[in-house]
């Protein structure tokens, strides 16, 4: 097996050191992990794909991560402006399609007892942005046909045109 000789700062030992208690005394491991990481991110940042964060769950409490390109955004709000969907759907590196939901209802938080809280978000109430709370979803597919019934019909077009067209054309001018 070959080596390699790696030089670490002093700054970076209690680093070092960490990373092989965490890979079960084997640094080799850990090195190799977090280069495989590295790699595959940078490649895909060289290839326009982006690391995506979305939040999950009843009001957010959780994120989940991979790595995509944004497809589109869509938001629709009910005729009493009381709820408002926000869709986001993306495609992954693997090829899949991610839809990221958030639904929110005014009347919700105020049976909750917390519509002032909502109020404090100016933003909000000028109909800019979308609602910092509501139930948050993330569905995966792995076609544009499974992800059709899911979003309004003019979002899924949109999509269906981001995706048959490349994320970034480079024009030669």
């Amino acid at each position: 097996m070959p080596n390699k000789t790696i030089y670490v700062s002093d700054d970076d030992l209690k680093l070092f050191a960490r990373a092989q208690e965490l890979a079960g005394g084997n640094l080799s491991a850990a090195i190799a992990t977090a280069m495989r990481r590295y790699v595959e991110l940078e490649e895909g940042r060289l290839e326009g794909w982006d690391e995506i964060i979305v939040r999950v769950g009843h009001a957010g409490s959780r994120k989940q991560r991979f790595v995509g390109v944004s497809l589109g955004e869509w938001r629709e709000s009910s005729d009493d402006g009381n709820v408002m969907d926000t869709y986001h759907v993306y495609r992954s590196r693997g090829g899949k399609f991610v839809l990221h939901t958030q639904h929110s209802d005014w009347n919700e938080l105020s049976e909750q007892g917390n519509w002032l809280k909502g109020l404090g978000d100016w933003r909000t109430l000028l109909g800019i942005g979308s609602p910092n709370w509501g139930n948050f979803t993330l569905d995966v597919f792995e076609t544009l046909d499974e992800l059709r019934d899911r979003v309004p019909p003019q979002f899924f077009t949109m999509v269906v045109q981001a995706a048959e067209h490349p994320t970034v054309e480079d024009l030669d001018i």
